[in-house]
């Protein structure tokens, strides 16, 4: 926590907004997605999801096969508490689907399902993107493919990415969001694997890069990677482009 504190400090500092902006491509994006005040429609559906959740306190096996949590190493949770604390918020859950809808993702992979509410999220923002998430924990991810039963474009994948991962490296994706294993080591080994998936103008999104001094290393290490060309660090999320018309550059923006 004191990491956490320390980092976001320093964040602070050094981000800036839609003005701290010289490429056309990030200002637009600033401008026209992260900073978008016009109200979706949709913003309804999500909150709506999230309450049913925080209303159920069916008890849940945990199978946690990344970092697990820091508020409790209990066997079983309810969704009502993990939706409060291990879940994706309402404010990122918004800007996944303002993400989803403004670059139009078709096919997009999700490490890490949980509940479903980032899943949900970004369904909305692109019904008919194909969506693949994958997520250790059965009971949970078996949980969240019943919520999302009536999405047709939702697959959900129960296993450990590794299982998972030799298959879906096969196909090209837009948008891949990693919010499982909160690790240096399987960040950077994800990362490398599904690297050859990316296409020029896939977004790999990194959730939790300030979890701790090793997932901010891990983030370090992927920003100077060659293929990636510009990324932007929210403090929460860390979002890698490769764009290889733009030169490589880093933007830290405050949402």
């Amino acid at each position: 926590m004191i990491y956490q504190i320390i980092s976001y400090l320093k964040f602070l500092k050094r981000s800036t907004n839609q003005h701290g902006v010289h490429s056309p491509f990030v200002y637009d994006l600033v401008t026209k997605c992260f900073y978008l005040k016009q109200p979706f429609y949709d913003y309804k559906r999500l909150k709506a999801y999230r309450k049913t959740l925080l209303k159920d306190k069916q008890p849940l096996e945990m199978l946690d096969l990344g970092k697990g949590s820091r508020k409790t190493q209990s066997q079983f949770r309810t969704p009502s508490e993990l939706a409060k604390t291990a879940g994706t918020s309402l404010k990122r859950a918004k800007l996944l689907l303002r993400l989803t809808n403004y670059f139009h993702f078709e096919t997009i992979l999700e490490l890490g399902t949980s509940l479903g509410m980032a899943t949900h999220a970004m369904t909305l923002g692109n019904p008919k993107a194909q969506i693949t998430s994958v997520d250790g924990n059965t009971e949970v991810a078996a949980y969240a493919a019943n919520k999302l039963a009536k999405w047709k474009n939702i697959h959900i994948l129960k296993g450990s990415f590794e299982e998972h991962l030799p298959n879906l490296k096969e196909q090209k994706w837009d948008a891949i969001f990693f919010d499982g294993n909160h690790t240096k080591k399987a960040t950077l080994e994800y990362f490398e694997t599904l690297l050859p998936s990316a296409h020029k103008d896939s977004v790999f999104i990194f959730d939790d890069i300030y979890w701790s001094p090793e997932m901010t290393e891990a983030w370090e290490i992927i920003k100077s990677h060659p293929q990636v060309t510009v990324t932007i660090d929210t403090y929460y999320w860390g979002l890698v482009f490769f764009r290889k018309e733009q030169q490589k550059e880093h933007f830290t923006i405050r949402i």
